[in-house]
C-alpha cells in the first residue's frame, strides 16, 4: 500500500472494524468507533511506515484495486506469528474466489518473513469468513460466547458471589 492509498484504508477499515463490533460482537455503536479509533492509533502510528505492520492493496492481473489486507508480524500465545487484522474484499468484487486467493498469498508472505503461523479473529455472525477459514484449514480456538438478558432481570436480590479474583461486586472491576 502506497502512502497515498492509506487514508481511504484507514477510513473504511475503522468503519468497518467498529461496525463488526457493533453488529457482531454487541459492542455499544459509539464504544466501537472509540476503539476503532484506539486500537488504529495504537497499532498504526506511523501509517504504511508503522513497525512491523504490513497493508497491501489487493488487485487483479490488470492492476485494479479489489481489496485490502493488514497483518503483522506478532509474538502472540508464545510463538511469532502473522496475524491478520483486516482483510476487505470491494462489495462488486466479492463471490470472485478474490478472499481465497489472498489468503493463500498471505500464506506464502509470512512464510517469506519466516512465520510458521497465522492467527486471526472473526466475529461470530460473520459466517462468510469463518466459512472461508475453514475451507483453508484454519480451526477455531478461542470462542467467545454472550447472552442479552431481559431488562426486567434485577440484580438488586441476586445473591453476592466471589469470582475467581475475589471480585463480589461489578462494580469493583476496572474494565
Amino acid at each position: 500500500m502506497r502512502p497515498d492509498e492509506f487514508a481511504a484504508f484507514e477510513s473504511e477499515s475503522k468503519r468497518g472494524y467498529a461496525r463488526d463490533m457493533s453488529e457482531n460482537g454487541g459492542v455499544d455503536p459509539d464504544a466501537a468507533r472509540i476503539k476503532a479509533e484506539c486500537d488504529f492509533a495504537r497499532l498504526l502510528p506511523d501509517g504504511v511506515a508503522s513497525a512491523r505492520q504490513f497493508l497491501f492493496v489487493i488487485q487483479d492481473e490488470l492492476g485494479a484495486a479489489k481489496g485490502t489486507l493488514w497483518f503483522a508480524d506478532e509474538e502472540r500465545n508464545g510463538r511469532r506469528c502473522a496475524f491478520l487484522y483486516d482483510i476487505r474484499i470491494n462489495e462488486d468484487s466479492r463471490g470472485q474466489g478474490i478472499g481465497r486467493l489472498t489468503m493463500q498469498q498471505l500464506e506464502r508472505e509470512a512464510s517469506a518473513r519466516g512465520l510458521h503461523w497465522i492467527e486471526l479473529n472473526v466475529f461470530g455472525g460473520n459466517t462468510v469468513a469463518r466459512s472461508l477459514y475453514r475451507s483453508l484449514g484454519y480451526t477455531e480456538t478461542f470462542v467467545g460466547m454472550s447472552k442479552e438478558l431481559p431488562a426486567s432481570a434485577s440484580r438488586s436480590g441476586a445473591p453476592e458471589c466471589a469470582d475467581a479474583a475475589g471480585i463480589t461486586n461489578p462494580s469493583d472491576r476496572d474494565c
